[in-house]
């Protein structure tokens, strides 16, 4: 298996990134063949100071395979996401990868 975790941070003049980062996500992404689980999701808060509250979204997607991941970075959904979505609505994504 191969997680692909995506950290976005919105602009924050854009009153309604957040919601548009969620729809894009679910309109251009969820549909792409290949994966395994998706979530996508608001920061939840928590007391804990060990947690990260700095970002507005987080993207979880699981692949059979570090190929599969590769697939979906090329597929033409998920370029649309990047040119409509992300780049409009976020000022900065980390991406954690793992197998």
């Amino acid at each position: 298996m191969f997680s692909h975790v995506v950290i976005f941070w919105t602009r924050p003049e854009i009153s309604d990134a957040t919601e548009q980062l969620l729809a894009g996500a679910e309109r251009y992404l969820r549909p792409i063949e290949g994966v395994l689980s998706f979530h996508v999701g608001r920061m939840s808060p928590s007391e804990r100071s060990v947690v990260d509250q700095s970002y507005q979204v987080a993207l979880n997607l699981i692949f059979p395979s570090n190929e599969a991941e590769k697939a979906y970075q090329i597929h033409p959904l998920h370029l649309e996401f990047v040119e409509k979505v992300f780049k409009p609505c976020c000022q900065k994504a980390v991406i954690y990868d793992f197998e």
